[in-house]
């Protein structure tokens, strides 16, 4: 199964959804003392590696960071050769003045907003989807 490609049924059918808690992003450089089932996302840069983590992880492990961020996550299947999705969701964020980092996993298309404006953004998305 490799997902919605379609524009027009991804942005009806997005279906977002705001996960519970606090998620940072820190910067480490090396894995040795983090047990990835803690993580919920990383990726290796050239000046490090960054992680996403709950914030209670993150502060347990004495870890930086500058970025309390929600997890909202668009339920449709999405293709990873979809085109157009993040450019439709983050304009209309921005729009808004919400900032997003965004994450396309297999499936799903994960935002991180700040925290402070995570019911915004489910709402700004939701009505994006009923367009």
């Amino acid at each position: 199964m490799s997902g919605e490609t379609d524009i027009t049924s991804l942005l009806k059918n997005m279906t977002p959804k705001l996960n519970e808690g606090d998620y940072v992003f820190c910067t480490i450089s090396t894995l040795i003392g983090i047990d990835l089932a803690d993580v919920l996302g990383l990726f290796k840069e050239e000046e490090g590696i960054t992680i996403i983590l709950k914030k209670e992880t993150a502060d347990g492990l004495n870890l930086e960071y500058t970025y309390v961020a929600a997890w909202i996550t668009l339920t449709i299947h999405s293709s990873l050769e979809a085109v157009g999705l993040t450019a439709a969701f983050s304009s209309v964020l921005a729009k808004h003045l919400i900032s997003c980092n965004v994450i396309a996993a297999y499936y799903h298309d994960h935002i991180f907003v700040a925290k402070k404006d995570a019911e915004k953004a489910l709402e700004v998305l939701k009505s994006l989807s009923r367009r």
